[in-house]
């Protein structure tokens, strides 16, 4: 028997063996290594490159002091204060230290082994490696191969096909920009199992107009299996400090609780969130620099014959033919850093995070030279 046989390992659950970590993509320190270039510029992470709104800074600065104590007080404003943002329940609002840490507690709570999760693809890996550690039979469900839009239909199909427990929708869909609408949204929910939940990741749901999004709080609060998960990572450009929530139900806020470790979110991200909040008056702003920074980056490449996917988010799926790997390694060497489709079972894209409209100029030229001198 091998050393690795008799080692700690075999103590290890076997759903846990062979899954890996979370693979985000090539890190700066990586491709600083390998392209001799110290001025990479990331666009390959769908960071805000904007940095926090105004003043938040200086909140997180000024709680710093109270560094030492646990942050029970802070967490209880920070419930009451997305809760009226929100226009939840203090009760509804779960937060936890980013999207990643709330997938898993809500993994925990609701999945056992052998229980059955469907999930579109392409969409954000993380929910596919948590389910798999926790034992759970992951079901995946193309998305058209000319459009890459996921078939809210066919998901339900699927789940009632299966049993499944859980079917998770990123709305708007990470790596594609493309957004659900209410009518396939609301005729998904109808068509779910009995005893089975919708996970909706809203992690770039704040780049849509208030107005044009999907009402999923009402879901909720109607009693329909709906969960909601948001982030503070990409419109408030949070993403250093980790912080976000969970909008649930009533009746599933204590066993959520339970799963997650007591003070799990810093007291300096609760200042940082809490400040953000008092601060929603600029996201307009940001909003309209994301959709003029689209649209920036976008036009040149569709004059010169570029295809790119219609985005509601802070990212720009770009196809750019056959190797997508050679292209970001030329756009590396001109120092940009994007992310490679086949990085996520799409060969052929680039992922292009959105940032200032004279960035996205030079990403576009350098794009067009990459794409049309291979």
């Amino acid at each position: 028997m091998s050393a690795d046989a008799t080692g700690p390992e075999r103590l290890l659950r076997r759903s846990v063996i062979g899954v890996g970590p979370y693979v985000p993509g090539a890190g700066a320190r990586e491709l600083k290594a390998r392209t001799g270039r110290t001025d990479l510029i990331r666009l390959n992470w769908n960071e805000n490159l904007l940095g926090p709104l105004d003043g938040v800074l200086d909140a997180v600065a000024a709680s710093l002091p109270d560094a030492w104590m646990y942050p029970e007080e802070t967490d209880e404003e920070f419930r009451d204060a997305v809760a009226a943002w929100a226009g939840a329940g203090p009760a509804q609002v779960i937060p936890g230290h980013g999207i990643q840490a709330l997938t898993l507690s809500l993994v925990a709570a609701f999945i056992e082994p052998g229980d059955r999760v469907v999930i579109p693809r392409p969409t954000y890996g993380l929910y596919t490696s948590v389910c798999a550690v926790a034992g759970a039979e992951v079901i995946r469900v193309e998305t058209d191969p000319d459009t890459l839009a996921f078939d809210l239909y066919e998901l339900a199909r699927v789940a009632n096909e299966v049993s499944a427990k859980l079917v998770f929708v990123c709305d708007p869909n990470n790596p594609t920009g493309l957004r659900a609408r209410r009518r396939d949204w609301d005729a998904f929910l109808q068509a779910l199992p009995d005893r089975c939940l919708a996970v909706a990741d809203e992690a770039y749901a704040d780049y849509i107009e208030p107005g044009e999004r999907i009402d999923r709080l009402a879901d909720i609060d109607a009693g329909r299996p709906v969960v909601v998960l948001r982030t503070f990572s990409k419109i408030f450009g949070l993403a250093g400090l980790r912080l976000g929530y969970m909008l649930v139900h009533e009746s599933l806020a204590a066993h959520l609780d339970a799963v997650q470790e007591p003070f799990n979110v810093n007291c300096a991200a609760l200042a940082a969130g809490l400040a953000s909040l008092d601060r929603v008056d600029q996201l307009p702003t940001r909003r309209a620099q994301a959709a003029a920074a689209r649209e920036r980056l976008v036009t040149p490449l569709t004059a010169a014959g570029i295809r790119c996917l219609t985005s509601h988010a802070s990212f720009v799926l770009v196809q750019v033919g056959g190797d997508d790997v050679g292209v970001c390694e030329a756009l590396a060497r001109e120092g940009l850093l994007l992310r490679a489709g086949r990085e996520f079972g799409l060969p052929g894209y680039v992922r292009v995070t959105i940032g200032p409209e004279a960035l996205m100029d030079r990403v576009a030229d350098a794009l067009v030279a990459a794409v049309g001198g291979r």
